[in-house]
């Protein structure tokens, strides 16, 4: 494989992306690139989170780290450079972007020579996030939510092995915890979770967890206005999880708020639940206006009943968003999850509209994000 430097941020997954000002230093970061077999991108600041995220190995001048650590999500596999020995300024940059390690040039190419030829633990199919938002109170978004991890666990949708990750971003709602009926199972709550440097390991936060049927939950904990929640470590267990390879279903509060406005931000897919009714039409677009700032890669799945007739199609060109799903009314749901909690049938209303938004998601490009 060649190396090569490219000035637009258009490369798909590249190898190793490089931000960094200095001539000699990039050179020398190409040449280490070349013997590794590694592809090399060079960008400028500032980068987009896309590209950020995808690469294998991150490198970065004190200048570029300082960019990306107030601007960028913490990720893994980051090197500071430097020409020369490392300055307190160089240290202090790679603190802020929670890199791995500060190399100075060419006396440390021998160190980036074996950091280069490590490959990203990062399985090839990847992980995705989900977001799933109320257009209104009472709409069933964390039912869906819920539904939606249960029959990917079921239907094996998130091959890799850490499974599929449901996380709480409610703290005002009943708790993930309690509709999977697992509120008593001891593990993990959101109160409970130390953010090291911004990073979470997935095989572990799954390990920790209370969970059900290839589901692990991690709940808002009750009696706390913020459940415990904060957006950091929302942010950095959502991309744990994509990093890994998971499925991550996150259920959003509808309110603006940092936490859904970060999962809103990050997810390749934000599913909005819209009653069949004016109110919950007019509702729901106000709701879809504030995610719309953050995300295009939204659609809809409308619940009925519709005791106006209002129709899915009628919503659509209201709301301006695409229909994922219509949702019929699911019997003896609420007896369902007073007694031991949600379990969708394969051929129930919910198993259904969950299905249909697997398969979106499921068809999106596998680069990563979809192009607005």
């Amino acid at each position: 494989m060649t190396s090569e430097s490219r000035a637009v941020p258009s490369l798909e997954c590249p190898g190793v992306l490089a931000v960094v000002a200095e001539r000699a230093v990039a050179e020398s970061l190409r040449s280490v690139a070349a013997a590794t077999d590694q592809s090399f991108v060079q960008e400028t600041a500032p980068i987009g989170r896309s590209v950020w995220m995808s690469a294998d190995l991150v490198v970065l001048d004190a200048a570029a780290a300082r960019e990306c650590g107030a601007r960028l999500p913490r990720r893994d596999r980051v090197v500071v450079v430097c020409a020369g020995t490392p300055a307190i300024a160089d240290w202090q940059a790679a603190a802020e972007v929670g890199a791995d390690r500060v190399v100075g040039l060419p006396e440390g190419e021998g160190m980036l020579v074996a950091v280069f030829a490590e490959r990203n633990t990062r399985r090839e199919a990847g992980g995705a996030v989900v977001s799933v938002v109320a257009g209104t109170g009472g709409a069933g978004a964390s039912t869906l939510a819920a539904a939606i991890a249960l029959t990917a666990a079921r239907a094996g949708k998130a091959d890799a092995a850490p499974g599929v990750l449901l996380l709480d971003a409610d703290p005002l709602g009943s708790g993930l915890d309690l509709l999977l009926g697992v509120e008593g199972t001891p593990g993990l709550r959101w109160s409970g979770l130390s953010v090291e440097g911004g990073r979470v390991l997935a095989d572990a936060l799954h390990a920790a967890l209370p969970s059900r049927a290839g589901v692990s939950v991690i709940a808002c904990d009750r009696g706390s206005r913020t459940g415990g929640l904060t957006p950091a470590a929302a942010t950095a267990v959502a991309e744990a999880g994509r990093r890994a390879g998971s499925l991550v279903v996150c259920d959003v509060a509808r309110y603006p708020g940092e936490v859904g406005a970060s999962l809103v931000e990050l997810a390749d897919l934000v599913v909005v639940v819209v009653p069949a009714t004016v109110r919950g039409g007019v509702s729901s677009a106000r709701v879809l206006s504030w995610i719309g700032e953050r995300n295009p890669h939204r659609g809809i799945v409308v619940r009925g009943p519709a005791p106006g007739g209002l129709g899915a199609a009628d919503l659509a060109a209201i709301l301006d968003a695409p229909v994922i799903a219509v949702m019929r009314p699911a019997p003896r749901l609420d007896v369902e999850l007073e007694r031991g909690g949600l379990d969708p049938g394969r051929r129930s209303p919910l198993a259904a509209a969950a299905g249909s938004v697997l398969d979106v998601l499921a068809a999106r490009p596998r680069s990563g994000r979809w192009a607005a």
